[in-house]
């Protein structure tokens, strides 16, 4: 072969070679999603820091909901991509009494409890409107109550589906449905849309009643004083909410008891 062929043939391989890792050292590296979407433990502060002061780049309406929240992107670089906004005045809407404050309420019980099944939500003003501004939970999928969920740990996924009930009875949470019940690929409840919840009802929900009880979780509903509840809530809800809140805890336990008599504490509670 010619010297001078032989040459640039190589020259010429050299430069592809080159080129080919150009193009891989330049092209973004595609990330999968991740498997689990509860997050926010972890990163608390920052995010709950964020939900209240980070700048807005865009809106985009949110085509399902009754009460029509728009979803707001946050300038790239926050803590949070984007967040639910819900500027709901208390008041009473197509018959239910609502309000933005039960959203964050409902996280800060949450948060009391160590649930960490509901997002984080702070209050804030936008175009001088006071809200619920609501992390947005991405990489998760709607669950159709009724609809068989093949999680791995099924004893896990029935706890969970304990604690959200037992949760709904106590914040009198009358608004649970397929909309506002999403879970992620490793089978992690999370629930969203609490604005009609923490009324001064003393009912239970009995669409709510579950048919085991968390021994954990009870016992910490168990432990809850009025002055829990005002440390944690004061500042969102009325005393009336507030107290109501242990007028259905009273509720609950009357039910458990009657769960108990009819069959065994071991038949009823898990751990």
């Amino acid at each position: 072969m010619n010297g001078n062929l032989r040459l640039v043939r190589l020259a010429g391989a050299a430069a592809l070679a080159l080129t080919g890792l150009a193009s891989l050292v330049a092209a973004p590296r595609q990330e999968p999603a991740p498997a689990c979407a509860v997050t926010w433990p972890q990163h608390r502060e920052a995010i709950e820091t964020c939900l209240r002061e980070c700048a807005i780049d865009h809106a985009e309406e949110v085509p399902i909901g009754v009460t029509h929240p728009k979803r707001l992107f946050l300038v790239a670089g926050s803590a949070v991509r984007s967040m639910a906004w819900k500027p709901l005045k208390p008041g009473r809407y197509s018959g239910f009494w609502e309000s933005y404050t039960a959203e964050i309420a409902a996280y800060e019980i949450d948060k009391l409890f160590g649930l960490d099944m509901v997002p984080p939500a702070a209050a804030r003003r936008v175009d001088g409107e006071m809200g619920a501004a609501i992390y947005w939970v991405d990489g998760v999928k709607s669950w159709k109550r009724g609809e068989t969920v093949q999680a791995p740990d099924s004893f896990a996924w029935t706890r969970q589906v304990v604690r959200m009930k037992m949760l709904d009875q106590l914040i009198g949470n009358i608004d649970r449905n397929q909309g506002n019940l999403l879970y992620d690929a490793d089978y992690h409840l999370i629930l969203i849309d609490h604005s009609r919840a923490f009324t001064t009802t003393k009912d239970i929900s009995r669409e709510a009643q579950p048919s085991l009880i968390d021994q954990v979780f009870w016992d910490k509903i168990e432990a809850l004083t009025l002055e829990d509840l005002q440390a944690a809530l004061g500042s969102l809800l009325e005393n009336g909410q507030i107290k109501a809140i242990l007028d259905r805890r009273d509720r609950m336990r009357a039910e458990i008891d009657k769960m108990v008599a009819a069959r065994g504490a071991r038949q009823v509670f898990i751990r």
